[in-house]
């Protein structure tokens, strides 16, 4: 792998599904499967996020900060329930095949 491909920036996103919060690296236009984490039902604190991204071979882009948002279930309907969504710029260490 070369430089360049060590440094790329990625979106990391977390959200919780069925009550358990899972954390995953979006690595768009590739085939490539998403690197995923999977947490228990508490939200995970931000050293469990960070440790979670070292295991999947990211770290946070210098300065980012999670940024909280949500979205419904059902698009469109007010009275759907609420998903909350994080997300982060991450880059991968050099090593890490993506």
């Amino acid at each position: 792998m070369n430089a360049q491909q060590s440094t790329r920036e990625f979106t990391a996103q977390m959200s919780v599904r069925d009550g358990r919060w899972r954390l995953y690296v979006a690595l768009m236009n590739t085939t490539d499967r998403w690197p995923d984490h999977r947490f228990g039902r508490t939200v995970p604190t931000f050293t469990d996020r960070t440790d979670a991204l070292s295991v999947l071979g990211f770290e946070p882009v210098t300065g980012a900060e999670w940024e909280w948002t949500e979205d419904t279930e059902t698009y469109g309907d007010p009275a759907s329930p609420v998903v909350l969504i994080a997300a982060i710029r991450v880059r991968s260490w050099a090593g890490v095949s993506v």
